[in-house]
């Protein structure tokens, strides 16, 4: 299946097909492509984790459903990505990875990052939702605006309310609210497939109970030519671990993992516990060269990165990224053959391939 027959698949609104050719040891053959290119669009969840933490437990806790939590005003802001692939042939491919929480915040990073011009101009492929938490799928008003007819990649184990948000609607007491209803076509990916996007790019659901009501996370898999494999994440939920022996045990090249990049969720509210401890320890074992991460890994769990030599790729600290020692809002980074493994500093306006 040629890179036109995948476009053509998501804009139709199947699952774009598993991919084919598993190599001698079973293995998917899920393509190569020449470059990726990843803009933070937003990394920054929400403003005040105290607050957020004092209206989880208000509703009682992590077992409460976010879609009915009484969220405070004002706290949104959000995690989002732009994830562009370049093909063998130099055609290239585009993927909105979430849409962030707060829809005004998240308009306002769209155009600090030419993503809404994207949006405009159909330019944009797939929108793929990693998971249903308020900051990462509550903020698709924000894309809704700009492209309502856009594809978007969901876990088909999306909650009734998240659906219904698709549609249109308003969720009280959780502020959550999308006035514009989704015309466009809906991709469900089950857990443990591979569904390929692209030539080089995969998608794959894990199936996992997480917070606050939400079930499953979906990832995505790029297999750059000349360095191997980037995982990229929303908020590994998964577990890092999980994430990346998926792509070792069942993508053909999978024994060479080049990047990571998102959030792992080991520390996202504070002190590092013996778990969160555990998961970074592992990460030697995969022998990344870049770990671009952020979001809900946490700046206690990026430090012992650091401190144990891991490749950590650090960011500008700017437009609202509260440190340089991670990529940050407005940051990009670059894989590719030719291109240096250099610090993600600034954003480029998003250009054409």
């Amino acid at each position: 299946m040629d890179e036109s027959d995948t476009r053509r698949a998501a804009r139709v609104g199947g699952e774009a097909p598993a991919a084919d050719s598993p190599d001698g040891a079973g293995r998917v053959d899920i393509g190569v492509c020449r470059s990726l290119r990843i803009t933070c669009i937003s990394e920054t969840g929400w403003h005040d984790t105290g607050a957020l933490l004092g209206d989880i437990k208000a509703a009682g806790g992590m077992q409460a459903n976010q879609w009915k939590t009484a969220w405070q005003p004002g706290n949104g802001a959000g995690s989002a990505s732009l994830i562009e692939i370049e093909a063998v042939d130099g055609r290239g491919y585009r993927i909105l990875l979430d849409t962030g929480w707060d829809p005004d915040y998240m308009a306002e990073r769209f155009a600090a990052t030419g993503v809404d011009a994207l949006l405009r101009r159909g330019e944009i492929d797939l929108l793929l939702v990693s998971h249903e938490h308020f900051d990462h799928f509550w903020g698709l008003e924000a894309v809704l605006r700009l492209r309502p007819d856009i594809a978007i990649a969901l876990p088909a184990s999306l909650r009734d309310e998240g659906r219904a948000f698709l549609r249109g609607g308003a969720f009280a007491p959780a502020g959550a609210r999308n006035g514009i209803a989704h015309t466009g076509r809906l991709l469900w990916h089950g857990a443990d497939e591979v569904h390929r996007l692209a030539d080089g790019v995969a998608a794959v659901a894990f199936d996992l109970p997480i917070a606050l009501g939400v079930r499953g996370e979906q990832s995505l898999y790029v297999n750059v030519a000349g360095k191997g494999i980037v995982c990229i994440t929303g908020c590994c939920h998964q577990g890092v671990e999980r994430f990346a022996q998926f792509a070792r045990d069942r993508l053909a090249g999978g024994e060479r993992l080049h990047g990571l990049y998102g959030g792992l969720h080991l520390a996202p509210f504070g002190p590092l516990d013996d778990a969160a401890q555990a998961a970074i320890r592992s990460l030697a074992e995969y022998g990344f060269e870049r770990i671009a991460c952020n979001h809900c890994t946490g700046a206690v769990a990026v430090e012992k990165m650091i401190e144990l030599g891991y490749p950590v790729v650090c960011g500008s600290g700017g437009s609202g990224s509260a440190s340089e020692r991670y990529v940050g809002n407005g940051d990009q980074l670059r894989f590719g053959c030719g291109i240096d493994d250099e610090p993600a500093h600034g954003t480029e306006p998003a250009s054409d391939f």
